[in-house]
């Protein structure tokens, strides 16, 4: 497989073609991959859009370094630190408007759903539809971050809690999907003189290995 230099595409083999919204080589930095793919997406997030970012592959692929990268280097920060950065850096620079950071942290494993910020980590969760909010997971904890410190800290606790469930079951973290959840809710003064809110909603989702997809 190779990268095709000032393009979208890939080719594998000899003629096989395939094309991409972006194409990084084996070069690319990780503030290259944010500031093009998800650096637009976290912007749109504070303007009340919905948006979701997740790595796929086969386990070893580099998904866990893309989405977290490696702490204390801040040349290799990866997804979901430059996310937290990205997110209070803009808010502590806004002036004219007021924001609510909260962060949810749920697990997916054998089509079960976990709360991972829950005290009770035996209790399973039901998936739901509201007409005005659309799907959602019922009783999901939440919890308010008012700096990147805080919800770094919401996200070690999830991650400890998955760790612990890892070694009560056999395979369970290539098999398991977590997903974290920021809900970023503005609140602005309009030109009506009336208070506005507009709420958005980033997932990041740490995805299994695809390899087992087929099974």
């Amino acid at each position: 497989m190779r990268v095709i230099p000032n393009s979208q595409q890939v080719i594998i083999g000899r003629d096989r073609v395939f094309t991409f919204d972006f194409v990084f080589g084996k070069n690319s930095t990780q503030d290259e991959v944010y500031n093009t793919c998800i650096k637009p997406l976290v912007l749109s997030l504070i303007e009340g859009y919905n948006a979701t970012v997740f790595a796929y592959g086969q386990t070893g692929t580099g998904k866990t370094y893309t989405m977290e990268g490696i702490r204390g280097d801040p040349e290799k920060r990866g997804v979901i630190p430059n996310s937290f950065d990205h997110i209070f850096t803009h808010i502590s620079r806004s002036q004219n408007q007021q924001y609510l950071v909260r962060a949810s942290y749920l697990e997916i494993y054998q089509e079960e759903i976990r709360d991972l910020l829950s005290k009770d980590q035996t209790k399973r969760l039901e998936l739901k539809e509201r007409p005005d909010t659309g799907v959602y997971v019922k009783d999901l904890s939440s919890f308010v971050t008012k700096s990147v410190k805080e919800i770094e800290h919401v996200m070690n606790v999830g991650n400890q809690n998955r760790s612990v469930g890892a070694t009560n079951m056999n395979e369970h973290s290539s098999r398991s999907h977590a997903i974290f959840v920021i809900t970023i809710e503005c609140s602005e003064v309009g030109l009506d003189g009336e208070n506005h809110i507009r709420v958005g909603k980033l997932n990041l989702v740490d995805l299994a290995g695809s390899e087992r997809q087929a099974k």
